[in-house]
Formats: C-alpha cells, structure tokens, sequence
C-alpha cells in the first residue's frame, strides 16, 4: 500500500518540523498532526505566513514533540503489513527520519520518490485541481491528498497510453 506524505517545517537552514500530513492510496487511511510546541521564532517569513496560518483548519490535531511519535507508531500500526511512504521532497524523508530515531514501523517496507511525477501534466493538473481557498497549498494534509490525486491521475493516463 501506498502511503502519500507530506510535512511542512519552520525552514530550510534551521529546519524543525510544525505538521504532518498522511493519507493511503485508497483513501481510507488518514493522519494530520500539528507539532503544539514547534519555535515559531525558527520560522522564515514566507512559512509565517503560508504555512502558520493553515494551522488549526482540522480538529484534533495538535501534538506535543514528546508525543509525536507515539502517534505516528499507533498511526502505522492500524496499516497494513507493508507500506511504501511516497513523498516529493528528500527535506520530508528526513524530517519524518528524525521523528522516528531509527525506530521504523515495522510494516514500513519503502519509499516512493513523487519528484518524478512534477513533469507529468496530469499529475500536476490534478494536484492543482485540488488546491482551493478551503484546501490551500502548504497544508501538509490537503499536498497529501493532491499528492494522492496526481498519483492517482498519473496512473490512469499510464494506463491509458499502455492500454
């Protein structure tokens, strides 16, 4: 199974994680976490006001550091015997590596790198479809769920050129 992955940080110099966004392939799997207690002073000024100001859309979410990845354990533990994460960016893999500390999910099998897929124009037409003013860009769950929906858009046109 597929699991599409997307995080959003305060930067890329000083780089700490403020959410997580998860979502299966079949859509039945789902995880947003908000990190409560990320330094809001790490942040550059283009994350203040694109990505600070997404948070809080989704109930429930806010995490503690301390508890973050007891819940991305549990989270893992609910999928099934393999997943491979899919994500477009190595700054994702890592901040979600740091979570983790080497102690993987036992199910997690791989990793699918989506930067590939940035030059297909149906992956891209369908991750932008799914952007809108309730679903902005920058929200680690809705890139998720459009990283999902291009995936999605790619195959089907994979599948239309093969067939």
């Amino acid at each position: 199974m597929l699991i599409f992955f997307d995080a959003e940080f305060t930067d890329f110099i000083d780089c700490e994680l403020i959410s997580l966004g998860l979502i299966s392939e079949d859509g039945q799997y789902e995880l947003y976490l908000e990190v409560q207690d990320f330094d809001r002073l790490k942040c550059n000024a283009f994350v203040l006001a694109a990505v600070c100001s997404c948070l809080g859309r989704i109930a429930d979410a806010e995490v503690s550091k301390a508890d973050l990845k007891n819940r991305l354990m549990a989270w893992f533990a609910t999928l099934p015997h393999s997943v491979t994460v899919a994500c477009d960016s190595q700054h994702d893999r890592d901040l979600l590596a740091d979570v983790f500390d080497g102690d993987w999910p036992i199910n997690l099998a791989g990793w699918l790198d989506l930067r590939p897929l940035v030059d297909s124009k149906a992956f891209n037409r369908a991750v932008a479809h799914h952007h809108t003013k309730g679903r902005p860009w920058h929200h680690a769950l809705f890139d998720a769920q459009a990283h999902r929906l291009g995936w999605l858009a790619w195959m089907a046109e994979s599948d239309t050129r093969e067939g």
